[in-house]
């Protein structure tokens, strides 16, 4: 679809390092881990989301990895990474308010978009920001 998210999440990632993936990633989308997509490591769900800074056929993508003998062999699931309205900032200041993350959200610098809610977690340092439309999330 238009609104098809440039992002893939790979599961049950214990035996293949961010590193492996990579090398794996590039040999199944001939592209490039340095310019061409990114790697990133979620720990709390075992997990890892490759997202992909040049246009390619996602669903294409995720089939192939789905087929691939390492990927089948390690037990790896792929999946596109569903779009959404909500994102996590972790790592704020103590004494940061919902006022200012909102504003923070809405700037045209920080990928611009209607905020219609911000709910705080002073405990962990992170917020929960949720936009109007799925467009504003950058």
């Amino acid at each position: 679809s238009a609104e098809a998210s440039p992002s893939v999440v790979f599961e049950n990632i214990t035996r293949c390092s961010p590193e492996e993936l990579c090398i794996l990633l590039e040999n199944i989308s001939n592209l490039s881990g340095d310019d061409d997509f990114t790697v990133e490591e979620i720990h709390e769900i075992n997990a890892t989301v490759a997202t992909f800074n040049k246009s390619i056929d996602i669903e294409e993508f995720v089939r192939k990895c789905r087929q691939h003998k390492i990927i089948k062999e390690q037990k790896i699931t792929a999946r596109i990474l569903e779009l959404t309205q909500s994102i996590k900032a972790e790592n704020l200041p103590d004494s940061v308010s919902r006022g200012y993350i909102t504003i923070y959200f809405e700037s045209a610098w920080s990928g611009g978009g209607k905020v219609s809610e911000v709910q705080l977690f002073p405990e962990e340092n992170s917020a929960i920001v949720t936009f109007h439309d799925r467009k504003g999330n950058a």
